[in-house]
């Protein structure tokens, strides 16, 4: 039994850091292998030059890479990440970002998950992550 997107933003209220929290982020989808989480832009999150921070995306994808795994396992359980690569391929200015984390092998002690990050509207992708995590 997968995760609605209501249950999924409650596990981002109650259970993420302050800074976390910050970034705004949002459920829009799950299924019972993938979460899409909306990253709203803001210009607290911009660098220098009006781009979105490399670290803010980094973040956001991350914390989707979560959601899509308790989505798959039905609840959030304990989880720690113990890799996660990203390649940025394009800025984003001024747009909202979405955040798509697929679970590709979930086992009973290790979660492996591809990200892409595109901004809202575009075709082609501003960044692309793999994670691994650890399960409890």
């Amino acid at each position: 039994m997968t995760l609605t997107p209501a249950e999924a933003d409650k596990i981002l209220a109650e259970n993420f850091a302050p800074w976390v929290l910050e970034l705004g982020l949002t459920t829009t989808e799950t299924g019972d292998r993938h979460a899409v989480l909306r990253l709203p832009w803001s210009d607290r999150l911009a660098r220098e030059g009006g781009t979105l921070s490399g670290q803010a995306m980094m973040a956001a994808a991350d914390t989707a890479c979560v959601i899509a795994v308790s989505a798959a396992r039905g609840s959030l359980g304990p989880m720690a990440t113990v890799q996660q690569s990203t390649s940025f391929q394009r800025a984003v200015t001024g747009q909202d970002v979405l955040v798509h984390a697929r679970v590709t092998k979930l086992g009973r002690r290790i979660a492996f998950l591809d990200v892409t990050l595109t901004a809202e509207g575009a075709e082609e992708l501003a960044a692309q992550a793999t994670s691994v995590y650890a399960l409890g």
